[in-house]
């Protein structure tokens, strides 16, 4: 049994007014802690100031307002470590493109450091977001003479790395191993000058208990749909392309008896569903929902969607697919890994989102088998994915 000591640094945690975020983590600590594993978990989190908080009201931008030091979510203790952030800031980094990753990562790296009981055998950081959780846990490295390992989860290495390389390069390239939860997200890192020599690939896991199949009828008849559904699940974001949401669904409905089924929230929550009214398109929007009722509406779905712009993997395509339930995807990131045979994936290009309407149409009229659908997510079961985490650390302490 493993009994080393880890130091857990992640940009991506619950907090009251979202406990799904980062569920990913959220999960993967809750399996290791019924291994035995002891581990303490650091989130930096920013202390906004009050012209900040006025402006994100106003352009509906949604902040982290918390207070309390630390969260209990699942068993699991999430220590929040504050710094200071103001709309100066904000306007340095959009506006004059200066990079304060380091001073932030300094000053959270020092508040962690102050703790009295550090005595940690490896430091695994998840996130190379702002500030990049892999820069506290390369300082902090440094300090205790320790390894640390890095997850790339998808936008830090798409959206933030190629704004700040060198910096990205110097962590990673230090890091004792760095995973990446597809080989997409590798190659993105590798085009971005990452040698990779110290890569492993090792995608986010799912709950076979949890996500599984379910009686689609029934669930159908108890959420008032009888009809085929097109569901999705995720963030109303534009990098999810939910701006398109609309076309997509117009599209299908018009050569098909379908009804659509949102589950999720977001900025674009508003406009979807005010485009959506406006064309006389079923839709229906349950909002955010608990992680373990997920399963519950994936299984009213005959397809599920992810058009993502860009994504590190797509958990959720395996979490359909452990329900039984089909994916359309895009060809971005990683999502034909997840995808696999388990559905239909579109390349993007010119008339994107009629292809992809084409292509939900062709799977609602040539449905997958549920069975195979199941058997071919049980590989990602948490239990494989934390122990493939548990041989890495076994190898970087021998």
């Amino acid at each position: 049994m493993y009994n080393k000591n880890l130091l857990i640094i992640t940009n991506l945690f619950p907090y009251p007014e979202n406990e799904t975020r980062g569920i990913f983590i959220s999960r993967r600590l809750e399996f290791m802690k019924n291994y035995g594993i002891t581990f303490d978990v650091y989130c930096p989190i920013p202390k906004e100031g009050n012209s900040l908080k006025v402006v994100r009201k106003i352009i509906g931008s949604e902040g982290i307002n918390v207070h309390q030091p630390f969260y209990e979510f699942g068993g699991i203790r999430y220590k929040y470590v504050f710094y200071d952030k103001n709309l100066f800031d904000v306007f340095s980094k959009k506006v004059l493109k200066k990079n304060e990753e380091k001073k932030l990562s300094k000053q959270i790296a020092t508040k962690i450091y102050s703790n009295n009981n550090l005595d940690f055998d490896i430091i695994h950081a998840h996130g190379m977001f702002d500030p990049p959780a892999g820069l506290v846990a390369k300082l902090l490295s440094d300090k205790l003479n320790i390894p640390y390992v890095v997850t790339c989860h998808g936008s830090d290495i798409n959206l933030r790395m190629p704004n700040n390389k060198e910096l990205y390069n110097d962590v990673l390239e230090n890091a004792a191993k760095v995973i990446f939860v597809s080989n997409a997200l590798l190659n993105k890192a590798k085009s971005y000058s990452y040698s990779g020599s110290n890569s492993v690939v090792i995608p986010n896991g799912i709950e076979p208990d949890l996500f599984k199949p379910l009686d689609r009828e029934k669930i159908k008849r108890e959420l008032g749909l009888n009809k085929k559904v097109v569901g999705y699940v995720g963030g109303l974001k534009p990098i999810k392309r939910a701006d398109k949401f609309h076309e997509i669904f117009e599209t299908i409905a018009s050569t098909q008896e379908v009804e659509f089924l949102v589950v999720g929230d977001g900025e674009l929550r508003e406009k979807i569903e005010k485009e959506c009214k406006q064309r006389k398109i079923n839709v229906k929007f349950v909002g955010r929902v608990p992680n373990d009722e997920v399963p519950y509406y994936i299984n009213a779905m005959d397809v599920l969607i992810l058009p993502s712009r860009n994504e590190g993997f797509g958990t959720v395509v395996i979490e359909a697919q452990s329900c039984g339930v089909p994916v359309v995807g895009s060809d971005n990131g990683g999502i034909p890994e997840a995808i696999g045979d388990g559905g239909i994936v579109v390349k993007e290009g010119d008339y994107f989102e009629k292809r992809f309407s084409e292509a939900v149409i062709e799977l609602l009229g040539n449905p997958k088998d549920r069975d195979i659908l199941r058997q071919r997510s049980l590989s990602f079961s948490w239990e494989n994915i934390v122990n493939k985490e548990l041989e890495i650390y076994e190898n970087l302490i021998k």
